[in-house]
């Protein structure tokens, strides 16, 4: 006879309250306010509201490290769960709208920059913008605007990271058909082309003959290119993370949503770059003065 007390059972799992949406609330919310203050400390050494001064730049700090504290417990909860076997199918397609939905939101993200970048390069003579104009000359890239050349670094870079697409490809394809020796070599080839990818663009950044400051040419190419740098980051230590957890034997043919998620991410960087470069770099510096090497 069945116990009338027992649990019913689902084809998903049910855990107790998790204390980690709102500890991450918490983070995120202290992060936004801390870097406020940070900014306006380092531009004025004061941040007064209601009389008191609360520009203390250790502010974001502590909640910067409240939100690395979330994911890391936060995801190694999701993992245990998963070596627990508790990743069912409703579970693993939910986590994949997870992914998806968060994909979505980089897109648009990144289509916020974008529109920054072609509403000043296809309008930099609009009359209602006489700021602009003033400092465009009615003309893109802007009058005297010396740019870099978009098939030097830009393009080594555009190689990495195609190259990196197909190693991660190729690691993906080697967890699938249990060649774990292949999944390892995949990641590791494509971290280290995470870790070329970002020297090169750092290099790049030293040596651009523009600053962020100069003109809206500097301010929209250094926040279109150096947010999608920070994605490169952030996906190289989550490729990384991978490396770590297939060395340990995490990952199965089966079940390997969390490379999945990786792979999905870094493709996404990939595509991003591309219309980066074709768009920023190359058709931005046509008619404009190339930077010599």
């Amino acid at each position: 006879m069945a116990d009338a007390h027992a649990k019913p059972q689902h084809d998903y799992h049910l855990v107790d309250p998790s204390p980690w949406p709102f500890l991450g609330s918490v983070g995120a919310l202290v992060t936004a306010i801390g870097g406020v203050c940070l900014m306006q400390y380092l531009k004025a050494g004061s941040f007064p509201i209601f009389g008191h001064n609360i520009a203390n730049p250790w502010l974001f700090f502590i909640g910067l490290l409240i939100v690395i504290y979330t994911m890391f417990a936060w995801w190694s909860d999701t993992i245990k769960e998963a070596h627990e076997g508790h990743h069912t199918r409703v579970v693993s397609l939910h986590l994949r709208y997870g992914m998806i939905m968060f994909i979505a939101s980089e897109v648009m993200f990144f289509v916020a920059w974008f529109w920054a970048f072609f509403d000043a390069s296809l309008f930099p003579g609009e009359t209602q913008q006489y700021a602009r104009t003033a400092f465009t000359g009615g003309v893109w890239p802007p009058k005297g605007m010396e740019v870099l050349d978009p098939f030097h670094l830009p393009l080594y870079n555009t190689i990495i990271l195609l190259l990196s697409g197909t190693t991660v490809t190729w690691a993906h394809h080697s967890l699938i058909h249990g060649d774990r020796k292949g999944l390892i070599n995949g990641l590791v080839l494509t971290v280290g082309l995470g870790m070329l990818f970002t020297m090169v663009q750092a290099y790049e950044y030293m040596h651009a003959p523009f600053g962020f400051k100069d003109s809206i040419y500097g301010a929209t190419f250094f926040m279109a290119t150096g947010f999608h740098g920070f994605h490169v980051i952030i996906g190289t230590i989550f490729l990384l993370v991978c490396l770590v957890r297939a060395m340990k034997g995490d990952f199965t043919p089966k079940q390997h949503f969390g490379f999945e998620a990786a792979a999905w991410y870094w493709h996404f960087v990939d595509v991003v770059w591309l219309f980066l470069f074709s768009a920023i770099y190359v058709w931005a510096s046509n008619g404009a003065m190339i930077e010599a090497h």
